[in-house]
């Protein structure tokens, strides 16, 4: 029989463990028919409700359910790693214990890997229920990220992905501690078919993603799979130098011929004021990958483990 291992990284997610755990059963009888056993990976993200304890209920009940527990919340770019490194199936797949990713969709998603797939990936064709400004600001990241970067992201999709275990493997091999799966997925390459369907809300609790927080995963998506705001900066500068010699040309000009020289006092203190923020706002973009090269040598372990199953 083939193995399939369900990783579900989980942070403060007690409402809808045994929910989720029910939803993934109802499909039992394709997996049996079709050859699969099953391996469910719980990735405890340091949650700080009963989420570890609805796992360990779960495992009484089931042995195939595991789990590892981290010593602090360390992300869901770290638990995702963390399950890859605890799995052990011939076919991977990621799943939300929030019940946004449908486990319903699971006998199509294995049946297309089935047909010579390396993975297939889901995406949503709505974000219904989702907040416009947050709406709006995800397809002009995924639109920025299609212009600026190699790596295929592709509007809409989720981490709820089936993999082959050599696409599996082929990830652990980038062990980097700033970590964008979307873009890991994109830049290694592989068979990829994509599935959609229409998005669904939370089933129970609320998300933990904020806004901001929205918006510095958005960043570190952009400074780890391009160098295009480094080259936006070197192009600012550039044209900054340029807008300089010309007024340095009519400033002098304009002395010799006028001899007016301490007019327009208000126009330079604004190309100061200009020059100056553009200035920092190059600098804030250098400081942005030095400071992932600063926490890349440092060489830190990605994750934790304070508690795993046997």
């Amino acid at each position: 029989m083939k193995l399939l291992s369900i990783i579900i990284p989980c942070y403060n997610e007690q409402e809808n463990i045994a929910d989720f755990y029910a939803e993934v059963l109802k499909n039992e009888s394709y997996f049996t028919d079709n050859n699969f056993s099953l391996e469910f990976c719980f990735i405890d993200d340091g949650s700080s409700d009963g989420t570890l304890a609805e796992i360990k209920k779960l495992k009484t009940q089931d042995e195939r359910v595991g789990y590892l527990s981290f010593s602090r919340n360390f992300g869901k770019e770290a638990a995702i790693y963390a399950g890859l490194n605890k799995a052990n199936g011939d076919y991977l797949v990621f799943m939300d214990a929030d019940l946004q990713d449908p486990p319903s969709l699971l006998p199509d998603m294995l049946n297309l890997i089935n047909e010579g797939y390396d993975s297939v990936a889901t995406r949503r064709v709505n974000r219904k229920g989702e907040p416009p400004v947050r709406s709006f600001f995800a397809r002009r990241f995924y639109k920025l990220m299609k212009r600026i970067s190699k790596a295929e992201i592709v509007d809409g999709a989720r981490d709820y992905r089936l993999m082959t275990r050599q696409m599996a493997d082929a990830i652990l091999k980038m062990p980097e501690y700033n970590r964008f799966t979307k873009g890991i997925f994109g830049w290694i390459g592989f068979k990829t078919k994509w599935l959609e369907f229409e998005n669904i809300e939370r089933r129970k609790g609320e998300t933990k993603w904020s806004f901001w927080k929205l918006v510095s995963y958005s960043l570190d998506g952009i400074t780890a799979f391009s160098t295009a705001p480094l080259r936006m900066a070197s192009f600012f500068g550039i044209l900054l130098c340029l807008i300089a010699f010309i007024f340095i040309n009519i400033i002098v000009i304009r002395a010799l011929i006028f001899g007016d020289p301490t007019s327009g006092w208000p126009s330079l203190a604004s190309i100061i004021l200009l020059v100056s923020g553009v200035q920092l706002f190059c600098i804030g973009i250098i400081g942005e990958y030095l400071a992932k090269t600063y926490m890349e040598v440092k060489n830190r372990p990605i994750y934790l483990v304070k508690e795993e199953s046997q």
